[in-house]
Parts: structure tokens; C-alpha cells; sequence
């Protein structure tokens, strides 16, 4: 099986999604582009989070300093991010692709992670959380997603629940919820991300 994890914005727990569903598959990951971080990556994250010692971590196909969309930190670096750049590693199994960013940022002119997602074109996996206005960026979400006719697995749910924004979002969505992800306590521990991994409704 093959997912790309996509966020409804930044800081929703999106490279701990990719870390169960690494866990839950024992796939490879694969982050496209690291922007920022490069002290400690998502890769050496998710490497952190899982429990399973011989997952393939794939290394990113680029690495840029700045902590910004991908095509201003690109532009910064004097880097040209390519579409052609990002093709799908050669991995056999199950794989977990994790994109710089929400759906909509620019990875470069003409270029969005979107349409790299429909490059790709695997399951993609949204994760959503509970804020003022997550209704409106995981519907705004779904509907960039479904308007390329991009298959969606369904929707990760992460942090403190709220019954009205799940129901009105699996509502209008129709998607199934693969799992609810409580708001865990820093730092996550691996013994943590196998149990909830477990949980993952595939």
C-alpha cells in the first residue's frame, strides 16, 4: 500500500501521521523536498517516532535551508525545484510520501503540491485537527483534492476532539475517518506511535 499524507495547514501533526502509517505498513518514507530543519528533519523524525528498525528512509530530493514555501526558500538557495526532480523513488512495498506544506503551496512557478500529488497520483491521506476555522481549510482541502480527481483514503483526525467540526466534516466530505489522533504529550514516544499506528482503519 501507498499513501501521501497531506495536512489541511501547518502544524496539524502531519509528520506524525506519516510516522503510524510508516508504522502500520512498515514502509518506506519519503519526503520530497525539506525546507527548513535541516538540524533535524522529518525524516530523522519519523525515524525516531517508529519502532521498526530496518523501515527504508529515502532521502529527499532536495534540501533547502529556509523555513518557507519551497519555491520562495528555493529561489533564496539560487536552487530550480523540478517536477521532474520529484518522480517516485524506486522503493518496492508499501511507501509513505510526506509533501512540504499544505495542498495549495508553490513548489515552484506552475508548480503546486497538488499537482505533484496528482503526479504521484497515490491515496492521499488528509490529516485535519481542531482549530477555529479547521472546517473550512479541510473542506477547502478535500475540494482542491477531489477537483484533480485525486484518490483519497480518507481523513486523519489529530488533536482534542470536537464532535461538531468531525461530524460536519465526514458529512460533507464523505470520507471515512481512518483514525483519532488524541493531542499526545512532547515529545511523542515511539511506544506511542505503535499503539496508535495499530488503530489506523484501513
Amino acid at each position: 500500500m501507498r499513501f501521501a499524507i497531506a495536512g489541511i495547514g501547518t502544524g496539524v501533526g502531519k509528520t506524525l501521521v506519516a510516522a503510524l502509517f510508516v508504522e502500520r505498513l512498515g514502509a518506506a518514507y519519503w519526503k520530497p523536498i525539506q525546507a527548513g530543519g535541516l538540524a533535524h528533519t522529518d525524516t530523522e523524525e519519523v525515524r525516531r517516532l517508529v519502532t521498526l528498525s530496518r523501515a527504508p528512509f529515502l532521502p529527499e530530493a532536495y534540501s533547502l535551508h529556509a523555513a518557507m514555501a519551497p519555491d520562495a526558500a528555493a529561489a533564496q538557495e539560487g536552487v530550480t525545484l523540478r517536477k521532474e526532480g520529484l518522480r517516485l523513488p524506486d522503493a518496492e512495498g508499501p511507501l509513505v510520501v510526506e509533501p512540504a506544506g499544505g495542498v495549495l503551496v508553490p513548489v515552484a512557478d506552475g508548480l503546486l503540491n497538488v499537482d505533484l500529488l496528482k503526479y504521484w497520483n497515490l491515496p492521499v491521506v488528509v490529516v485535519s485537527s481542531y482549530y477555529l476555522g479547521s472546517i473550512n481549510h479541510t473542506l477547502l482541502t478535500v475540494e482542491a483534492l477531489n477537483s484533480r480527481e485525486l484518490p483519497l483514503a480518507g481523513i486523519v483526525f489529530n488533536g482534542e476532539r470536537n464532535d461538531h467540526s468531525r461530524s460536519v466534516i465526514l458529512r460533507e466530505t464523505g470520507l471515512k475517518c481512518l483514525l483519532d489522533l488524541p493531542k499526545l504529550r512532547q515529545p511523542v514516544s515511539p511506544r506511542q506511535v505503535k499503539a496508535y499506528a495499530a488503530r489506523i482503519d484501513l
